[in-house]
């Protein structure tokens, strides 16, 4: 269940009754076995019209909406990342892209910061941007970022001394230029 503005809304997991880790045979087999249950052409009584009626085509069609977003690899991955983003602590004092960040390149790690207004920092290094499925590299004065299947992220920072956060926004691939960016 996801909260928003008081509301609980139920995932498109939940709405086809699987595991957000479920393969994609398992989606496919689930929303067969939902769609074939709320189809109104299987409903007895049809003729009929009644409350229940309306709530097993509302079903029916919720069941529609969650395997289009689920059954489409490259619309689960952006739903994914926004059921991430929204379990996430969204209440933040900016969004901030890689570009904002200074990158200090230590050798064997490198350390993103953005400045909190505290007067401390925001940071993520390479070992943490790894964890969330992004990667770094090295080719002399450029330091790229590249997300899994290029595709658009974002990770909730904290600040190092107060409550405050950042949203670093992380949009495919992206190169940082050594001579702008980089503190040795």
């Amino acid at each position: 269940m996801i909260s928003s503005s008081n509301l609980f809304h139920k995932t498109h997991y939940e709405i086809l009754g699987v595991k957000e880790d479920a393969n994609f045979e398992e989606v496919r087999k689930a929303y067969r076995s939902a769609i074939l249950s709320f189809h109104p052409d299987k409903q007895q009584n049809a003729s009929e019209t009644s409350n229940s009626e309306c709530v097993t085509d509302n079903k029916f069609l919720e069941i529609q909406r969650a395997w289009e977003t689920v059954g489409n690899p490259r619309s689960r991955a952006l739903y994914d990342a926004e059921l991430l983003t929204l379990r996430q602590d969204t209440a933040t004092a900016e969004d901030v892209s890689l570009e904002d960040l200074t990158v200090q390149d230590s050798g064997d790690i490198i350390e993103l910061s953005y400045p909190c207004r505290c007067g401390d920092c925001y940071f993520i290094d390479s070992f943490e941007l790894a964890d969330t499925g992004c990667s770094i590299s090295r080719d002399g004065d450029t330091i790229s970022l590249l997300t899994s299947k290029s595709l658009p992220t974002s990770v909730v920072l904290p600040c190092g001394s107060c409550s405050l956060k950042v949203r670093l926004l992380i949009n495919g691939d992206t190169r940082l230029h050594r001579d702008v960016h980089l503190q040795l």
